[in-house]
């Protein structure tokens, strides 16, 4: 199986997303990551969705995407063309010890402490899936108190936007 990243342009309505996730579940497919918000066009929202499937099985689900009526255009970010972000805010347990070596932690990862207090630090670090793993890694051995993790957002790398032609007829005739 192999990991594929889809950018769905969406009508922002009511329901949508449903009738998207509703989609994979039919087939079978399990989303790995799914995050949805608004874009820089009003009225119009993306979809990231991470799913690991092989590459006849998601053509068919995509073509099936592409028949619902809120789907405005599908695009398919590969890695090296892309830049693919997640969120994570995690909770650390702390003491007077191990306080500085979580802060030299949070430093060399590139993450932001977000809130202090006397027995906890919460971090927030972004970066690919396997920086966020590394990371979260090597807080392990003091002691992860609480975790939250985004779905991944991806947005193709260059100047060109997946959202300039986003009317229906436009994308849906070619």
């Amino acid at each position: 199986m192999t990991r594929h990243t889809l950018s769905v342009l969406v009508e922002d309505q009511p329901g949508v997303l449903a009738r998207v996730a509703a989609l994979f579940s039919r087939r079978g497919f399990n989303i790995e990551s799914l995050a949805v918000g608004p874009t820089e066009v009003s009225g119009v929202s993306r979809m990231t969705i991470s799913v690991n499937v092989e590459d006849l099985p998601l053509e068919q689900v995509t073509k099936q995407l592409n028949k619902l009526i809120n789907v405005l255009k599908i695009v398919e970010l590969e890695p090296n063309s892309s830049v693919q972000r997640e969120l994570v805010l995690v909770k650390v347990k702390v003491d007077k010890e191990s306080r500085s070596a979580v802060l030299e932690t949070v430093q060399l990862f590139r993450a932001k402490v977000v809130d202090v207090s006397s027995e906890a630090l919460t971090i927030e670090a972004t970066g690919n899936k396997e920086k966020l793993e590394a990371f979260l890694g090597s807080l392990e051995p003091y002691g992860i108190k609480e975790l939250v993790q985004s779905g991944m957002v991806a947005v193709g790398r260059g100047d060109k936007s997946i959202t300039e032609r986003s009317s229906r007829s436009a994308d849906k005739s070619n």
